[in-house]
């Protein structure tokens, strides 16, 4: 892999795990970036695809933040569970059930 496809493939990977997650029902969206990277014929146009949903990931994960701390028709359950989350990740707990997604 050369360096700038190395570096899309990693940037790719992070934004996947980032926003979509990493849980076992959604390994798919991992294995298939795999795939598709280990796949010797990597064009500049695939490569540029992939740099495109990269930046598409990061750029609503951005705005839905932006949103939610304007409190711009956003539903607020999703921003408690992420509070939460966050709050109980600091102390080293997890959060009960009720409030998994």
């Amino acid at each position: 892999m050369s360096g700038q496809v190395a570096r899309v493939y990693r940037d790719l990977l992070k934004a996947v795990v980032k926003h979509v997650g990493k849980e076992d029902h959604k390994a798919h969206f991992i294995d298939f970036i795999k795939q598709e990277f280990r796949n010797k014929a990597n064009s500049d146009s695939k490569i540029n695809l992939a740099r495109n949903y990269t930046y598409l990931l990061d750029s609503i994960h951005s705005h839905k933040e932006l949103l939610f701390s304007y409190n711009i028709a956003v539903d607020r359950t999703e921003e408690m569970k992420r509070v939460l989350g966050k709050s109980a990740a600091s102390v080293g707990l997890r959060l009960p059930e009720v409030y998994q997604p």
